[in-house]
């Protein structure tokens, strides 16, 4: 078997550093505030507060936070959290919904139904961390509630041949926004655009929310939009194309499987898996994913982790719906394109570590080539992480990559009364095994029981035909159930799955341009041809680390960032 010297996928150091960024991107002055606008380009490098920081910020970084700490098993960053969590709780006004705080860069006191989504997110992950908390449960119910209660249902079709009734239950919200002052007034818009899907975000919560509590208003108000979305709003194709951001389209997607699941609908299922499988077409095998879709031309897109997070999320959805081919996807994404997509290495940051922080315009200066460390990019190429893009690390997605990697890892190795099933090879430890993984260099998963269990190990098919299965270094005969390789372990019984293994250069266009991606296994060791300033993919440990000097990196795009440059 052939060995080599390659980085393996350790989601436990991901989650230490992403931790790091969420610890120390806020604002000590104001409650650990988040700060979304990070600019390391910038000579000295910056970060700046902008309106989302407390609302949508402060709610996706409490559930990342929360994520990643369950990762690591770790007190650290719970400090934080419970900032992240003092600042969600803030804000609640008319209909139950949550608005902007003011500060001197906010402006137009609104609520944002896309922002909305995150916030019932984040109350339904309080409710998984303590099911009696109360003021969760209140705040998520009361939201419930006045957003069914600003809804406009569309009961009769008015037509050139006549009238009819629809035979569905469909919601529409008549704006994007509820301003505080003003309610609905539409002369008033975030300017976005796709007002259907950017509203369609808080479909995915509504169904969690009814999954965890049982809340009937919750499901009545996911079913009249999805039927919206998929009918009246016209923004999905027969075959489910779309236009446009992929983030939210995905986790509608991701809203529909699950709504399908519960409801025991199929209707809704398939289509989440068409907008998945169209989603997927512009993906690569290691999961980097447009931006948008059908916007600019292909080979301007850039990958936002925010839609990497969503493409597991989703792949987990169609799992549990019975579609365990996307097992695939879900291992390959998580431990290729996210990793990748985190800031490891600041030595290009030039930062003045003298310059007293502006707290009035929200700025902060010292020490940020250390705090962005854990951080995740807005925008990369498919070989190296852009570092003067507005939105070359993004707060959006630093809270949202740890969600997709805790749900990576929380079905990695799945434990029954029966049975302890290695899903992705990885390390961990569980009450039944624990599992050591010896990929990208060695073809091989060793599980060694901890008490009388079947192990059972899935199978894939990079793997290739010659698997060997062996029971304290006896080959023994497996058995297979839907993809899973599975055998019966006494305490302290080891059990081994090996495989050759080989470094595999395979030709893919990614981006509308072609790219050679190394593979080793399911993991991509290399991808050439090497990119500029970050390069990604340096997996390779016998070769130095590449790391672009200060000098190497020359902003040349907008040096204004104002609205018309935030397109989110």
């Amino acid at each position: 078997m052939s060995k080599a010297n390659f980085k393996a996928f350790d989601p436990v150091h991901v989650a230490e550093l992403a931790i790091n960024y969420l610890k120390n991107m806020t604002d000590d002055a104001n409650d650990y505030l988040p700060y979304w606008l990070v600019l390391p380009h910038k000579k000295p490098a910056e970060a700046a507060h902008c309106k989302v920081d407390d609302a949508e910020l402060v709610a996706s970084w409490f559930e990342g936070m929360s994520c990643a700490r369950e990762i690591v098993g770790t007190e650290d960053g719970a400090e934080q959290q419970a900032g992240f969590r003092r600042h969600l709780m803030k804000s609640w006004g008319e209909h139950g919904l949550r608005y902007h705080e003011k500060y001197p860069w906010t402006h137009t006191m609104h609520a944002s139904f896309h922002e909305m989504g995150y916030v019932l997110s984040a109350l339904n992950r309080c409710l998984v961390l303590d099911p009696t908390d109360a003021e969760a449960e209140e705040r998520a119910a009361n939201l419930v509630k006045g957003m069914l209660g600003v809804v406009i249902q569309r009961k009769t079709k008015v037509f050139w041949s006549g009238d009819s009734e629809e035979t569905q239950k469909v919601y529409e919200f008549p704006n994007d926004i509820y301003l505080q002052d003003k309610g609905f007034d539409l002369q008033y818009h975030t300017g976005r655009g796709e007002q259907p899907i950017r509203n369609g975000v808080i479909l995915y919560p509504l169904v969690q929310r009814y999954a965890i509590t049982g809340d009937e208003n919750a499901l009545d108000l996911a079913i009249g939009y999805a039927n919206f979305l998929l009918g009246p709003s016209r923004y999905f194709s027969y075959n489910m194309e779309y236009y446009g951001h992929v983030h939210s389209a995905l986790w509608v997607a991701s809203g529909l499987v699950m709504l399908g699941r519960v409801t025991n609908d199929k209707y809704y299922v398939e289509k989440g898996k068409q907008i998945y499988d169209y989603t997927r077409s512009m993906t690569s095998d290691f999961g980097w994913v447009p931006e948008y879709a059908k916007w600019h031309p292909m080979n301007e897109e850039n990958c936002e982790t925010c839609c990497i997070k969503d493409l597991i999320e989703c792949t987990h959805e169609l799992i549990l719906a019975g579609y365990t081919e996307y097992w695939k996807d879900l291992n390959s994404f998580v431990r290729n394109q996210l990793v990748e997509n985190q800031v490891i290495s600041t030595g290009y940051v030039v930062t003045d570590d003298t310059k007293e922080d502006d707290k009035a315009a929200g700025l902060t200066y010292k020490f940020l080539n250390k705090r962005m460390i854990g951080g995740f990019s807005g925008g990369t190429l498919p070989n190296s992480m852009s570092l003067t893009r507005f939105r070359s690390i993004a707060g959006c997605c630093a809270g949202f990559a740890p969600i997709g990697l805790w749900r990576a890892w929380t079905v990695s190795v799945e434990e029954t009364d029966t049975r302890v099933t290695v899903n992705i090879p990885l390390n961990k430890e569980v009450k039944k095994a624990y599992v050591r993984s010896f990929y990208p260099n060695e073809g091989a998963i060793e599980v060694t029981a901890t008490a009388d269990t079947e192990i059972g190990i899935r199978l894939y098919d990079w793997m290739g035909e010659d698997v060997k299965v062996t029971l304290n270094g006896e080959a023994v005969e497996y058995v297979v159930e839907d993809g899973v390789a599975v055998v019966k372990a006494k305490t302290d019984d080891v059990v081994v799955l090996e495989h050759a293994i080989e470094t595999v250069t395979k030709p893919e266009i990614v981006r509308g341009e072609e790219y050679q991606i190394v593979w080793r296994g399911s993991d991509v060791v290399d991808i050439l041809p090497h990119g500029d300033h970050q390069r990604l993919y340096q997996r390779n440990l016998d070769v130095p680390f590449e790391e672009p000097s200060p000098e190497d990196v020359v902003f040349t795009g907008a040096a204004n960032y104002g609205p018309t440059q935030q397109k989110r």
